[in-house]
């Protein structure tokens, strides 16, 4: 697809930043007293819909579907897109090699709109036909459920498959021709890493048990990011203090909570420049991961509402808005 095939889609999308929440939207919402006055604002401003149920699962989760319904509506090539289905493309692998494992089914647990589908990965898991499943996630799926059938160990179930799933975010920023893919690749899994090696050391994980759960990436060296894990939370911090990463340490100086808006943050600061463009699918990916950052958001504070936290404590937890 040439540069100039995108400028109409860039032009709509720029049309909808406009609808985005901004921070200060996001302060009026934290203003709201109670669960039902938030709802109320958010449906307001054109949230949720008509034949949606009052509920803040319902409405969040047609706001995604809004996002999609959106990007398919422009005409351009949707497998650009794939690698940020991966997360949750990956998480539903487990959640079926899980209910294979166990017997149940627990259709909450899957995220919906993937490719493969939650049904079609409780067949090939049922089935154990795993080579039907795409390269890499086939070997990844079959290793974790013969794993999880041997040693009942759910941990390490998840290792292999987010590894897989690390792996090929990292395959889809190489062979991308797509700058803000790479950068988006390349973010994502060192955040990844660090949050990895974060909860190994807080867990007491052995060295080689990080070195099977870390992505190897440009943006950090996993070796030594393992080895500082490996003697401690403050090891861990001299090494970030060291690298583009500092505000990491800062946020895990802080707090856990901290910690984790840095994560989501890191990836809105790196999209930022996606502003500047106009031929790039750039500002497409931008929108869509400004989306679920707003989403996740106001599901934060509605959470936060419903179950009477402080405004201190949601605040803590509020991430970056792109706009």
């Amino acid at each position: 697809m040439s540069d100039t095939d995108y400028t109409f889609a860039v032009a709509h999308i720029r049309a909808l930043e406009g609808r985005l929440f901004s921070q200060s939207t996001i302060d009026q919402l934290m203003a709201c007293r109670t669960y039902e006055d938030a709802l109320n604002f958010i449906e307001d401003k054109g949230w949720g819909g008509l034949d949606v149920e009052r509920d803040a699962d319902a409405i969040l989760a047609a706001e995604r579907n809004k996002t999609w319904e959106t990007i398919r509506g422009l005409s351009v090539p949707m497998e650009t897109f794939d690698v940020l289905s991966y997360p949750n493309v990956y998480h539903n692998l487990k959640t079926a090699i899980k209910e294979a494992y166990l017997g149940e089914r627990h259709d909450d647990f899957f995220y919906e709109g993937t490719v493969p589908s939650r049904e079609e990965l409780r067949d090939v898991v049922g089935k154990k036909e795993f080579a039907k499943l795409p390269s890499g996630m086939d070997t990844a799926a079959q290793d974790a459920f013969e794993t999880l059938l041997h040693t009942r160990d759910g941990q390490l179930c998840d290792v292999i498959i987010d590894k897989a799933c690390l792996a090929a975010i990292d395959k889809a920023g190489t062979d991308s021709e797509e700058d803000v893919i790479k950068r988006y690749a390349e973010t994502v899994i060192t955040v990844t890493d660090i949050k990895i090696a974060v909860r190994c050391q807080k867990t007491g994980k052995s060295i080689e048990f990080m070195r099977r759960a870390l992505q190897p990436t440009s943006g950090i060296d996993t070796e030594r990011l393992a080895k500082a894990a490996a003697s401690g939370f403050d090891a861990i911090l001299d090494l970030l203090s060291g690298t583009s990463y500092v505000e990491a340490a800062d946020a895990l100086r802080e707090s856990p909570s901290s910690f984790e808006r840095w994560c989501d943050d890191c990836l809105m600061e790196m999209l930022r420049e996606e502003k500047y463009e106009v031929f790039t699918v750039g500002p497409l990916v931008a929108y869509i991961l400004a989306r679920e950052n707003e989403i996740k958001t106001v599901g934060i504070i509605l959470s936060g509402k419903l179950n009477g936290l402080s405004d201190d404590s949601i605040r803590e937890r509020i991430r970056v808005m792109y706009v």
